[in-house]
């Protein structure tokens, strides 16, 4: 399967931070950190995100650099996109979507209401 980004329209929904931003492991065998194509850490964040109907959808997400945000604070996940992923392991297939941002920003007033 390809990896074919497709993009989250964010202005459509709340996000709020549920999990502090904690580096991605390679592997939680070694402890090994995931690294970008630039050498930063990658980054993931557990958000909930909720629409106008109050459907809420929890969503872990990955950034480069650590973002600068906490447990209860409404944010913007820049440029958010997510990628369909298939995997078999032990003749068991498990698929998923893994999401993917630019930045994990706190929201302004404006945005947040």
């Amino acid at each position: 399967m390809r990896a074919i980004p497709i993009p989250v329209d964010v202005s459509r929904l709340t996000f709020v931070v549920v999990t502090d931003p904690r580096p991605r492991l390679v592997s939680q065998h070694t402890g090994e950190v995931k690294t970008d194509r630039n050498g930063q850490t990658v980054y993931q964040t557990g958000l909930s995100a909720a629409d106008a109907t109050g459907r809420v959808e929890l969503v872990n997400v990955s950034v480069s650099g650590e973002p600068a945000v906490k447990v209860g604070q409404v944010v913007v996940p820049a440029g958010l996109v997510g990628f369909a992923w298939e995997q078999t392991r032990n003749g068991e297939t498990r698929w998923g979507i893994a999401y993917r941002a630019d930045a994990i920003t706190p929201a302004t007033t404006a945005q947040a209401a």
